[in-house]
């Protein structure tokens, strides 16, 4: 999906530690504790994509979840960037 279109929000949620130590380049940031009070300010579009991801899977399901009851229609658990295998951006 993300090599075919560039039409998408790429979302960390996990803490903004692990975020600087490493993510996808282009990637926002919102930390999974703060989705329901910070999602509608930051991610006003509820039909964009969003690939939602986090260090394994579990906190970016929840957050899909999340987003989901706040009523985003196009969202996409892609799980864990320990198994993502392209480069990652630091710092």
């Amino acid at each position: 999906m993300m090599a075919e279109s560039d039409d998408y929000i790429l979302l960390d949620v996990r803490t903004e530690e692990e975020y600087r130590e490493q993510r996808i380049d282009g990637s926002v940031l919102i930390p999974n504790d703060e989705i329901s009070i910070r999602a509608e300010a930051e991610l006003p579009d509820k039909d964009a994509a969003i690939l939602v991801y986090c260090r394994s899977g579990r906190r970016s399901a929840s957050a899909a979840a999340e987003l989901a009851a706040l009523g985003y229609t196009n969202i996409y658990d892609f799980g864990g960037i320990q198994s993502w295998p392209y480069e990652t951006v630091s710092g």
